[in-house]
């Protein structure tokens, strides 16, 4: 899906991750899941200027991969990189804990992909 993230588009996605699982039989990962994507699409919103981006949910042989990609080229801090007194990058802390891998890769165009997998 290509979109332009609101204040409620997190809730959305919840929604539509939440019916792909229970169609794959994965419904052990909808928490995860969901909250990985509730990460991914909230940094948009918060750090991506335009809120534009590209959300992109994908079955796995043995879990499902999550893809985020927009235009802007400043890439997260990696949890490790902050400071106590650092307001953001709390949920990466949770991304860290909850996924299996999750990672950031620059695009050719000069924007990003985060990107995060789960029950694999």
């Amino acid at each position: 899906m290509t979109l332009t993230i609101g204040e409620h588009t997190p809730r959305h996605i919840r929604r539509i991750v939440r019916a792909f699982l229970t169609d794959w039989n994965l419904e052990h990962l909808t928490e995860t899941t969901e909250l990985a994507a509730t990460e991914l699409t909230t940094n948009v919103f918060r750090h991506v200027p335009d809120r534009r981006c590209t959300f992109l949910l994908r079955k796995q042989r043995k879990g499902v991969r999550l893809e985020v990609t927009d235009a802007y080229a400043q890439l997260p801090a990696k949890p490790a990189e902050l400071s106590p007194d650092t307001e953001g990058g709390r949920g990466l802390l949770l991304l860290t804990a909850m996924a299996d891998k999750w990672g950031v890769t620059p695009t050719p165009t000069g924007g990003k992909t985060v990107w995060c997998e789960c029950g694999t």
